[in-house]
């Protein structure tokens, strides 16, 4: 079996890989992650998976290298990680109501054979209405500036929602487990 790295610094993504009971390692790749002109959302999120599982290889050979990135749509609009107060509000505002579609591209390469597999996995999220004191409230509790779409529904952020339609689940947190086994059992990797 080749090592496992995951290409990332995220908690929740090695939480998630945690999981799965694998041996693993994590690395944070170096990447520009800014879309490009014209690019869509299911194109750039699978690009950025790609190029963070790619920006490792050198340093990683005879490894899988799992990369994944995440972005959140509303009414065709790219919505990326908050950062601060105002746009994680402004973001919250925009979604009461409506149905937010999050994207994650999933990457596992092989550096022993240079290939690499990648997919897309979306997750729709339909908000409740939300008040302004509603939101203060969540803001204020769990302070979701690192999530994309300003929430995290590992946590208080699923007190939001409405409902959820998504084949798996654990993609909205920011790792698709589900098609990660699928990838990790094309590579002969066998999952307890």
């Amino acid at each position: 079996m080749l090592p496992l790295v995951l290409a990332s610094s995220s908690i929740y993504r090695r939480e998630l890989l945690s999981r799965l009971r694998l041996s693993f390692t994590c690395a944070s790749p170096s990447i520009d992650e800014t879309p490009r002109h014209g690019e869509d959302a299911d194109s750039l999120v699978r690009r950025l998976a790609t190029e963070k599982a790619g920006a490792l290889a050198r340093e990683h050979p005879q490894h899988l290298i799992i990369g994944s990135d995440q972005v959140a749509v509303l009414n065709g609009q790219i919505l990326g990680k908050p950062h601060d107060l105002p746009r994680a509000r402004a973001q919250l505002q925009s979604a009461s109501g409506s149905s937010v579609t999050f994207l994650t591209g999933l990457a596992l390469l092989n550096t022993s054979s240079g290939i690499p597999q990648v997919d897309c996995i979306p997750f729709r999220v339909h908000f409740r209405q939300l008040d302004e004191a509603c939101i203060e409230r969540y803001l204020a509790a769990e302070q979701p500036f690192d999530c994309a779409g300003s929430f995290k529904s590992e946590g208080l952020g699923v007190s939001l929602f409405r409902s959820t339609e998504g084949e798996d689940a654990t993609s909205l947190i920011g790792l698709p487990l589900i098609r990660l086994v699928d990838m990790l059992l094309a590579e002969g990797i066998q999952i307890p």
